[in-house]
């Protein structure tokens, strides 16, 4: 375990995630994950749901651990990393009947959020669905006193990070044909919102 990058909050929200990805995806057989950070949560969705392929992505640079947790955790369902920039139009091959990414829209600037859903738009199929796991404002507001801490200690991180507006994220996914289909409170003050292609 200890070459291996380890997250606690993913270690903390897998089985929420998990309980709505089983419901989700159940007809879903190829699973894009943006931004699968150390790893963890491929191995262990893909473990759950055997029926689905998981192809995981990432920045280059945390290929090693995401490489390391699958070589640890060997699944013929998931796939090694492939290279994901948001700064870079090329996407891999789709279609892909299913997109899941957690924690990664406060992390990137409202520009590559824009560009994720572009990309998304481009390769998810007809009737697909996209998961998007982490804390969002609502009209504007936060909705606890520590996603408020949390924001700001974002921003002094980097002014370009914040939680974003679920309203905003929604309007971008309806550009791209995608209409909501629910929207579940999850625990820590996250969410897990999900949207089907139509």
């Amino acid at each position: 375990m200890n070459s291996r990058p380890f997250s606690a909050a993913c270690e903390r929200n897998k089985e929420p995630i998990l309980a709505i990805l089983r419901e989700m995806l159940a007809d879903k057989t190829r699973v894009l994950e943006i931004g699968s950070g150390t790893g963890q949560h491929a191995v262990h969705f893909a473990r759950y749901l055997p029926h689905m392929l998981w192809q995981t992505s990432d920045l280059p640079g945390n290929h090693p651990g995401i490489l390391a947790w699958m070589e640890a955790e060997p699944l013929c369902n998931v796939l090694p990393p492939l290279a994901l920039d948001m700064n870079d139009p090329s996407w891999p091959a789709g279609p892909y009947d299913a997109v899941f990414t957690a924690n990664t829209c406060h992390i990137m600037s409202w520009q590559q959020v824009q560009a994720m859903f572009r990309g998304i738009g481009r390769i998810l199929a007809k009737d697909g669905v996209l998961c998007i796991y982490g804390p969002f404002n609502y009209r504007g507001r936060f909705t606890s006193a520590s996603n408020a801490r949390f924001d700001a200690m974002l921003k002094e991180q980097a002014p370009h990070m914040g939680i974003r507006d679920m309203e905003a994220v929604n309007e971008l996914a309806r550009e791209q044909g995608l209409a909501m289909l629910s929207d579940f409170e999850m625990p820590a003050n996250n969410r897990l919102l999900v949207w089907r292609r139509c």
